[in-house]
């Protein structure tokens, strides 16, 4: 029994670690566009929809600079401690579900429509932005109606999404080191892939009833 938790403990240790190791990178691609330059980085592949669209910019700088904070604030929330500080956990949830419901998924929506890759990544990246939304908007519900279980589950589900900012580019690297394929080609696989192992990973977890 202390093996098992000693092993769970180190489970959790490494978790953290390796959130605040791929934090970090996110961190560092955000600040690639501060200040605010349309003529760098992922933008510079964007151009037409910069030029065309004058709306574009304000959505993917919603996306971008709310992303960050998302994901630190889910990560905060899902530790479900309040460090000390009175109600830390439930502010912490309440900012998450804020910046998603109200900026991050719309924006990401948004920006799926006009994602590289054509169709077959448009549609998964839409698919990614109604469900983050939806998750979360669950989320809130149940916290609303005091069931918290259920509120923990859906919430698991909302972070798992969240995740995708990190997994996408992960499977990336990998994708793109092992098999050097077309860039189109690599958007569309990862458009998918950032997601769906994320969302079944949680959904047994769930099943068996780990979360």
């Amino acid at each position: 029994m202390l093996s098992a938790k000693r092993n769970i403990t180190f489970l959790k240790i490494l978790l953290i670690i390796g959130f605040v190791y791929f934090f970090w990178l996110m961190l560092s691609i955000t600040l690639e566009y501060t200040p605010v330059d349309p003529n760098v980085s992922f933008l510079m592949i964007k151009q037409t929809e910069v030029e065309h669209r004058p709306e574009y910019l304000y959505f993917f700088y919603t996306h971008v600079y709310t992303s960050i904070f998302v994901l630190l604030s889910g990560f905060l929330a899902i530790l479900r401690k309040d460090f000390g500080w009175k109600s830390f956990h439930r502010n912490m949830g309440k900012f998450y579900i804020f910046l998603i419901l109200f900026l991050a998924a719309p924006s990401g929506i948004y920006m799926g429509f006009f994602a590289n890759g054509g169709l077959f990544s448009k549609v998964s990246f839409v698919i990614l932005g109604l469900s983050w939304w939806f998750s979360t908007f669950r989320a809130y519900q149940l916290a609303r109606q005091k069931k918290f279980k259920e509120h923990k589950q859906w919430m698991w589900r909302s972070f798992a999404f969240t995740l995708s900012a990190i997994t996408l580019r992960m499977w990336k690297v990998i994708i793109v080191y092992l098999f050097h394929p077309n860039p189109m080609d690599v958007y569309q696989i990862i458009a998918w892939l950032g997601w769906i192992p994320n969302i079944l990973i949680i959904e047994y977890l769930i099943t068996k009833k780990q979360i």
